[in-house]
């Protein structure tokens, strides 16, 4: 892989330093009651630069969801040999299974926000579903070809979805770790190649 340039260094930050001003601003307020002139002010940019990264203030936020997908994939990229089943299961212990910290009460802020949102659900469904096509070929990298691959992308991204949203709306309900492994479960049972 290419070492990144001095431009990639800056454009990959300011993108995050917007995309965590627009992640904290709707976590604090209701997504309606912020406004693009607000996050570039928080994220220390102007107007026009905010524009330049993102076309509407709800698309801000996708590189904040995304990390959480990214460090998914990379998890499940790193499955040792073994059933998939297992392994899939100690990913989620491993990366749902603390439901403190500041990213995790932005994302139930967030969450809360994607009911009421159409345009905020709209950027959820496309960064899950970006997610599960790169699980797709992660899948296919071990050697679970075809349906099977699209299949298992498809539960393992619904499980994680669903549980993030259960969480959210239920903030003292079950832990997000426990939510996420029995969706899991539940909706994989039956099927091929996790043995």
């Amino acid at each position: 892989m290419d070492t990144p340039t001095l431009t990639e260094r800056r454009r990959a930050a300011t993108e995050r330093d917007i995309a965590e001003a627009a992640a904290s601003l709707f976590a604090e307020h209701s997504v309606a009651d912020v406004t693009a002139e607000q996050i570039a002010a928080r994220a220390g940019v102007s107007v026009r630069t905010f524009y330049r990264y993102f076309p509407r203030k709800e698309d801000a936020i996708a590189p904040f969801l995304t990390l959480g997908a990214t460090r998914w994939q990379a998890a499940f990229a790193e499955t040792g040999a073994g059933p998939l089943r297992d392994g899939i299961l100690a990913i989620i212990a491993g990366q749902l299974g603390d439901d403190e910290g500041v990213e995790l009460d932005m994302m139930r802020a967030l969450l809360l926000g994607v009911e009421t949102d159409a345009a905020l659900r709209d950027v959820w469904l496309r960064v899950n579903d970006d997610s599960e096509r790169r699980l797709r070929e992660i899948l296919r990298e071990r050697g679970l070809a075809g349906f099977d691959a699209r299949v298992l992308a498809a539960v393992s991204t619904e499980a994680i979805r669903l549980s993030f949203e259960e969480w959210a709306a239920t903030p003292h309900g079950p832990r997000l770790g426990a939510l996420a492994a029995d969706a899991f479960l539940s909706m994989s049972a039956g099927l091929r190649g996790l043995d």
